[in-house]
């Protein structure tokens, strides 16, 4: 796989993911990196189309491209000292393997976020997927087979100034 083709994907085809496809990519979920192998992390698959349309509009900004996304994957996660941390790598490794298996994703930021009255984004989330309140939300990642193509990564996008060594 090159790592340099994927992009975030905010237009999907209309077309449903099979259900081998999601199986996939959550087996590679639940085994992904974490602190003392705590896997604290958890998955909320979502491909009922209202409840995307919901989770789409649960903040004000940045998400209601996905309306129209086949999938949504929720990443939670319980109390941990590395469980902030391993949801998001898991996140991640949710997105390299989806772009290993041909599809297009776009990672939902929720932390901080809030719908256009002030709620909470994660209080919208969690009303929409009832979510007890001692899970923690990391993020939403919409799925789909990719509507739009976008250029791999080349060498004039590696700002390599950000790489250190052995000291700043």
């Amino acid at each position: 796989m090159n790592f340099l083709s994927r992009r975030s994907i905010r237009k999907y085809q209309n077309r449903e993911i099979e259900k081998e496809i999601i199986e996939e990519l959550m087996k590679t979920a639940v085994v992904s990196p974490s602190g003392r192998n705590g896997r604290p992390y958890e998955f909320i698959v979502i491909t009922d189309k209202e409840k995307i349309k919901k989770l789409a509009y649960s903040k004000e900004n940045g998400a209601q491209f996905a309306e129209n996304a086949p999938l949504m994957i929720l990443t939670i996660w319980h109390e941990h000292p590395t469980g902030e941390d391993d949801a998001c790598i898991a996140s991640t490794i949710i997105q390299l393997k989806a772009h290993e298996l041909g599809l297009g994703s776009c990672w939902i930021q929720t932390k901080g976020r809030f719908d256009a009255n002030g709620k909470s984004c994660h209080d919208n989330i969690k009303k929409i997927l009832n979510i007890p309140d001692d899970i923690y939300i990391s993020n939403l990642i919409a799925l789909g087979y990719p509507a739009e193509e976008k250029p791999a990564y080349t060498e004039k996008d590696m700002n390599m100034n950000k790489v250190h060594y052995n000291k700043w």
